[in-house]
């Protein structure tokens, strides 16, 4: 018996990294996962082509999944992209651009999906924060804005939503090695160095796996985390908390 039989949920931006992983971990816990994406491929199972800055196709989505599955009673935002630069670097126009699908897309899905997880036993949404959030990091004080308002969003949903029966809690991963890091260290001067430099700044030593986030998530939205909500989740080789010295 896995975690997860007899529930269904939606994963947004689950057609590669980080939303792959958690996707393909919620299926093997038994789960019947929609995967919610701007881009679908073929060889997707349960794939719906949804833009999650569009409400229109948000609501629509949604509401295809709840009749295709006979509900919903998990729900990870997990749509994002990503951003370089100090606040001086971006304009206004990318910053409404970031936010509206990195924040504002997480308020979309879970707007749409209340109705249904209202009526599940398993209720649970999961945010996909950052590192960004909870440290000061050079060059991403766009992305990093928009994930301490996930942080912030999660707490308050948590508290929204607890008595309605839906718990809602985040997970932070550090540098993981993802598609867009992928594109970030290819277009470095040097690819090696600038991977051994992002690991090293990891108390662990290497980059954050897809899988390993993908885990947290599976916890947070396991009806065995029912006591927890309100929780930011670090999966960060220690980034957030740890101080070492150095060998």
């Amino acid at each position: 018996m896995g975690a997860f039989d007899g529930l269904a949920a939606i994963v947004t931006g689950g057609a590669s990294g980080i939303g792959e992983a958690i996707v393909n971990r919620l299926r093997e816990d038994g789960a019947r996962v929609a995967i919610f994406d701007r881009q679908v491929h073929d060889g997707l199972t349960d794939a719906y082509r949804v833009d999650v800055t569009d409400d229109e196709s948000v609501r629509v989505g949604v509401e295809k999944v709840a009749a295709d599955f006979g509900g919903i009673d998990v729900v990870v935002n997990n749509a994002g992209i990503g951003a370089q630069g100090t606040v001086e670097t971006n304009d206004d126009d990318e910053w409404h651009r970031v936010f509206d699908v990195n924040v504002v897309g997480a308020v979309r899905v879970s707007r749409a999906a209340l109705p249904h997880l209202r009526t599940s036993n398993a209720a649970a949404i999961v945010n996909t924060c950052s590192i960004a959030a909870t440290a000061g990091l050079p060059e991403r004080a766009l992305y990093g804005a928009t994930k301490g308002a996930i942080q912030s969003l999660t707490l308050h949903m948590a508290a929204d939503h607890l008595r309605e029966g839906i718990r809602v809690n985040c997970v932070n991963p550090g540098t993981a090695d993802t598609p867009w890091v992928g594109r970030l260290l290819d277009s470095a001067p040097d690819p090696a160095a600038e991977r051994a430099a992002l690991g090293a700044r990891q108390p662990h030593g290497r980059l954050v796996q897809p899988a390993e986030v993908a885990d947290a998530v599976a916890y947070l939205a396991s009806p065995r985390a029912s006591s927890t909500t309100g929780v930011s989740l670090a999966v960060d080789g220690g980034m957030q908390g740890l101080r070492l010295r150095a060998e």
